[in-house]
C-alpha cells in the first residue's frame, strides 16, 4: 500500500502543487488502479483503507492534511462528489474512475460490483 503518512506505510513525497486542483486530482487519480484521497484524523477513511486492505488491494493513499494545498483539493473533491465540504473525505478513484465516498463503496461492495471493477482496473488478480 502506498501512503503518504508514515503510519499507514510507506512515504510518497507530496506532488509538486502545480495548476488547477481539479487536475491535479485526476491526475493523481491516475497514479494506480486504486486512489483513496483521506484525512489522517479520519475514521471513515480509516474504514475504506481497512477495507481495501482486507481484500488485498494495494491502493495508493494521499493524506490531504499533509499537503499544503490539501484543503484546496478537499474543496475540489467535495464539487467533483457532490458532497458538501465538511464530509469531502475519503473519496475513491478505481481505474482513474470516480467511485465516489465511503456509501458509493460499500453500496458496490455489497452488491457485488466493487470486485469487479477493481480486476477490471488491475487491483485484483484472482
Amino acid at each position: 500500500m502506498h501512503y503518504q503518512t508514515e503510519s499507514w506505510g510507506s512515504y510518497l513525497p507530496v506532488a509538486r502543487p502545480v495548476g488547477d486542483p481539479v487536475e491535479r486530482i485526476e491526475r493523481m487519480a491516475a497514479e494506480s488502479a486504486v486512489v483513496i484521497f483521506s484525512v489522517s484524523t479520519c475514521c471513515m477513511c480509516h474504514a475504506v483503507k481497512s477495507l481495501f486492505c482486507g481484500m488485498g488491494v494495494n491502493p495508493t493513499v494521499h493524506e490531504l492534511d499533509h499537503d499544503p494545498r490539501g484543503k484546496e483539493l478537499e474543496k475540489a473533491l467535495a464539487r467533483l462528489s457532490g458532497a458538501p465540504p465538511s464530509a469531502a473525505v475519503p473519496v475513491v478513484f478505481i481505474g482513474g474512475k470516480l467511485v465516489g465516498a465511503m456509501d458509493r463503496v460499500m453500496a458496490s461492495h455489497i452488491n457485488g460490483t466493487l470486485v469487479p471493477l477493481l480486476k477490471e482496473a488491475g487491483a485484483l488478480w484472482l
